[in-house]
């Protein structure tokens, strides 16, 4: 155990309130145990709040395993090979979606979280990949697959997995449970005991663990030291806000859940290696910032609202709703950083737009989705009803147009979107589709059923290596542009993530934002023209200071405060700096 007083007596504290009835030092030995098992090396004092943890030169690319196949060799190699050639030097880090053997959801109903999926490789092709990026691993801690030995234990009364999965009556009222699907809340088992009716937050093969049981918590404390010894530095808690249910309430963001974070990010400040907590919770914006708790939840967060609302303002023409929430939005605490992203594995969520577009916004943004060949789906609500959940389109594909039609300007319009993502407060994120310019996978739809498959293509590694090597397709195109643009992000000190931002009033046509580096050497003033017509501002609007040489980082224009406007084409970005 670490020693120090003060862990002992936070996780005390913690045990308290997540299992007040449980034999306190023997569960604290326990936990201590499972995180650090024999021989471990731990912290003798925790690592204070920071924002050491990261810097300006760190970006992620989010990727499933197999995101690139070419029949031959296995595809973690394949992934290795192409972040080696394409990546390296100017993305530091690499999310590999689940890579355990599972039975749905691409990943997400997993059978074993011991080893790798030997469809994708094994332990070695993980910490090679380690070796060379910040490794993300996920921890699917809310559910497994129906067909996990956990589960068919449980069906068979087995210890301790018997006690490993929530159980409900389908005659109490679970009216008020907040749901992400429309499938039904219980499943119907057989089992031993006769029949049970486990809970399913997301589908019938995805069944709900009981973490009221304390050994389902060690159990992933486990796990996550299994994580670490492989080389994983980053840990993302997969739909964390549903893990605790209690019949009666809404059953998402329940204080036992909080308790939980803070438990397993105390863990993470006493561990030796330097581990960065990440939470997964595609909620409005109010609920999601609650996950920093008082700088003592999750290093950083999801920034869920800005994929909806810049595809509001990429669709409609307006930073209108951008600005609105980017001006509320508060500077991560110290040791807290945004997770900026606008693609991912999973479609482009709209719960985090809730309350900062209208109803007829929304229906206007569904639409335009559905002309440019996506899908949308839906949630249950509390009552009765439905709504749009998200939506399901590449974003590439989500760039075509606006809300009156397909154009000519997606690879304008969709380098605008990505740029301001890397010049935002935060640690930028991107999804492979998204730097190479994938389109809709509607053959990957009809083969699974599934809506999601559209943003899940698998690449012919040797196809993609020929578009890659043609200068002239969008996707070399896009790749090459996106990494000059995210080197170009990489040398400023004022895009540290926690580096000083104020939004800028600029009007509806742009996006503009002031960032200045922590030493306040260098000042940028990032100016995005989020509509399809030439725009411009005048100079004194963004107060350059005169003397000073101010360059646009990416076109190399030099502007001074003499200038009477700066010109814009369209979608055009400018990162007018002091220092370059």
């Amino acid at each position: 155990m670490p020693k120090s007083p003060k862990f002992k007596a936070k996780l005390s504290a913690l045990l308290k309130q997540i299992y007040p009835n449980a034999d306190q030092a023997d569960l604290r030995e326990r936990i201590v145990s499972a995180f650090w098992p024999e021989g471990a090396v731990t912290r003798t004092r925790t690592r204070p709040p920071s924002n050491n943890l990261w810097n300006e030169t760190d970006t992620l690319v989010i990727t499933y395993g197999n995101s690139l196949v070419d029949g031959m060799h296995k595809p973690l190699d394949l992934l290795r090979h192409f972040l080696e050639k394409n990546v390296a030097g100017v993305i530091s880090g690499v999310h590999i979606l689940p890579f355990f053997p599972f039975t749905s959801d691409d990943g997400f109903a997993v059978t074993d979280y011991t080893t790798v999926n030997s469809n994708l490789g094994d332990w070695s092709d993980i910490r090679r990949i380690s070796d060379e990026f910040k490794l993300m691993s996920d921890l699917v801690l809310n559910h497994v697959s129906s067909f996990s030995t956990w589960f068919q234990e449980y069906r068979q009364g087995h210890p301790p997995y018997d006690k490993f999965f929530f159980e409900a009556s389908p005659d109490e009222d679970l009216s008020s449970v907040v749901r992400p699907r429309t499938s039904p809340l219980l499943r119907e088992v057989s089992t031993v005991n006769g029949p049970r009716h486990v809970w399913c937050t997301f589908s019938h093969d995805q069944v709900d663990l009981d973490f009221r049981n304390p050994d389902v918590l060690l159990e992933f404390l486990r796990v996550i030291r299994l994580h670490v010894d492989n080389g994983v530095r980053i840990v993302r808690l997969d739909a964390v806000a549903f893990i605790w249910k209690e019949i009666g309430t809404s059953c998402i963001h329940l204080p036992q859940t909080h308790a939980i974070v803070r438990l397993i990010r105390l863990l993470f400040d006493y561990a030796s290696e330097p581990l960065v907590l990440l939470t997964e919770t595609n909620v409005p914006n109010t609920e999601n910032l609650s996950y920093f708790g008082n700088m003592n939840e999750a290093h950083s967060i999801y920034n869920f609202s800005l994929p909806p609302l810049m595809l509001h303002a990429m669709l409609n023409g307006t930073s209108r709703a951008l600005n609105r929430w980017q001006m509320a939005m508060p500077p991560a605490q110290l040791g807290c950083a945004y997770l900026n992203f606008t693609a991912s594995h999973d479609g482009i969520g709209m719960r985090g737009a809730e309350g900062l577009i209208t109803q007829e916004e929304t229906d206007a943004i569904v639409g335009a989705i559905r002309d440019f060949g996506g899908l949308v789906s839906m949630r249950s609500l509390p009552g009765g009803g439905e709504k749009p959940y998200e939506l399901n389109i590449t974003w590439f594909d989500a760039m075509k147009g606006t809300v009156e039609g397909a154009d000519d300007l997606q690879f304008e319009r969709f380098l605008c979107s990505q740029t301001i993502v890397m010049a935002l407060e935060g640690l930028p994120a991107f999804y492979i589709h998204s730097l190479l310019a994938t389109p809709n996978d509607h053959a990957g739809v009809e083969k699974t059923g599934i809506n999601r498959a559209i943003n899940r293509h698998r690449w012919d590694y040797p196809t993609l290596r020929e578009h890659l090597e043609d200068p002239d397709s969008i996707h070399a195109r896009v790749l090459s542009e996106m990494k000059r643009r995210i080197s170009v992000r990489i040398r400023q000190k004022a895009f540290h993530p926690n580096a000083t931002q104020f939004t800028l009033h600029l009007g509806d046509d742009f996006f503009g934002f002031w960032r200045q580096s922590i030493n306040r050497e260098q000042s940028i003033f990032a100016i995005h023209n989020v509509t399809r017509e030439h725009a411009s501002i005048p100079t004194h609007a963004i107060n350059l200071i005169g003397g000073e040489a101010w360059v646009d980082l990416l076109s190399g224009e030099e502007i001074t405060a003499n200038d009477a406007a700066i010109d814009f084409a369209p979608y055009q970005c400018r990162w007018i700096s002091n220092r370059h």
